[in-house]
């Protein structure tokens, strides 16, 4: 169908600040999601880490969290926190939790017992031993699980637009529902795709810098 190509760049341009809008909300919910996600998980991994006990109830209860579908999630979500960015941003802190908190117990769990001694030897205690010792271990994937927590946001966020808050989402929405406009859907499909890749290059980056160690070794 020429008359409704996948890309025009006229639509782009004179959609521009709609786009960016767009843009914008869709970022700025991924990271808020993420960074709550971190704030729970990060502390929760932690208090695992230390009360094995815990790790079976904790675990298994976010991994049920899970397995509800997104869509099903929002659904239940909408009636009790209403249409809008809140019931998206609670959907999404739960998915993003689960990829978070077994990163950041899997990377507590490979500090080397005999680093852990020998520190403790020195006389640190549990505070100083977790801050300067356990948590640079676990950093490299503790930042893998932001980095996965993070992309799989941004492609949930779409979903969103089922309560009315779905940044890219809702001009994909918006593009099926105007005689299929294909223009639209492809451009906010490949905006939400080149949103990933920044902020999972941020990210990235954000790690090597954290992680100077790390770079050397491989040097």
């Amino acid at each position: 169908m020429p008359g409704n190509p996948w890309f025009s760049w006229s639509y782009v341009v004179d959609n521009a600040p709609l786009l960016w809008q767009r843009t914008v909300e869709h970022a700025g919910l991924t990271i808020e999601a993420v960074a709550i996600s971190a704030a729970i998980a990060v502390p929760l991994g932690v208090l695992i880490s230390r009360s094995r006990w815990l790790s079976g109830p904790v675990l298994g209860t976010v991994a049920v969290m899970y397995t509800v579908p997104s869509l099903a999630l929002f659904a239940i979500l909408a009636p009790l926190l209403g249409i809008g960015r809140t019931p998206v941003l609670v959907g999404l802190v739960v998915y993003a939790l689960l990829i978070i908190l077994r990163n950041t117990v899997a990377g507590l769990a490979t500090v080397d017992p005999a680093v852990l001694d020998a520190a403790r030897g020195l006389g640190y205690g549990p505070g100083r031993l977790l801050v300067q010792v356990a948590m640079p271990s676990a950093l490299p994937s503790i930042i893998a699980g932001l980095r996965l927590a993070t992309v799989s946001t941004v492609a949930l966020v779409t979903v969103g637009v089922i309560v009315g808050y779905g940044g890219l989402g809702q001009l994909m929405f918006q593009g099926f529902r105007n005689n299929f406009y294909r223009a639209e859907i492809m451009t906010a499909t490949l905006a939400t795709i080149l949103l990933a890749l920044v902020l999972d290059l941020a990210l990235w980056a954000a790690g090597r810098a954290l992680t100077p160690w790390l770079r050397r070794r491989t040097a």
